[in-house]
């Protein structure tokens, strides 16, 4: 009983802290690429981390060794913006105590961020 309740007491202070905010940060990085007809590739994977921002609590990042040509453009166009601030965010949070366990969710949306073509998110069993 005590872990459910922990449960979702972890996920909406994960929405309202981290969550939202990089949720709407690639929201709008995809729409903007969803005007050119090269990068709406790019904006299916921003879809993929919006909703992996939303929520990341009990789900697994699976990479792939696929798609490095993708992948080198992803970190060319500004992947390594959003992985820095997946570091710096998750490195804000792990300071504290009650925030280690947001800051082990930044860390691992960061994989996802510098490296998303090729990689699956998938619930944990």
């Amino acid at each position: 009983m005590f872990r459910k309740i922990w449960g979702i007491i972890s996920k909406i202070l994960w929405v309202l802290c981290c969550g939202l905010w990089f949720a709407i940060l690639w929201g709008i990085w995809g729409v903007a690429l969803c005007m050119t007809i090269i990068g709406i590739p790019f904006a299916w994977q921003h879809v993929k981390l919006a909703a992996l921002a939303l929520c990341p609590i009990g789900k697994t990042i699976v990479q792939f060794k696929s798609h490095p040509v993708a992948n080198v453009f992803w970190v060319l166009i500004g992947g390594w913006e959003m992985a820095l601030a997946y570091l710096s965010v998750g490195i804000a949070n792990c300071i504290t105590l009650i925030g280690i366990p947001r800051g082990i969710q930044c860390f691992k949306i960061m994989k996802l961020a510098i490296f998303p073509f090729g990689a699956t998110v998938t619930a944990d069993q």
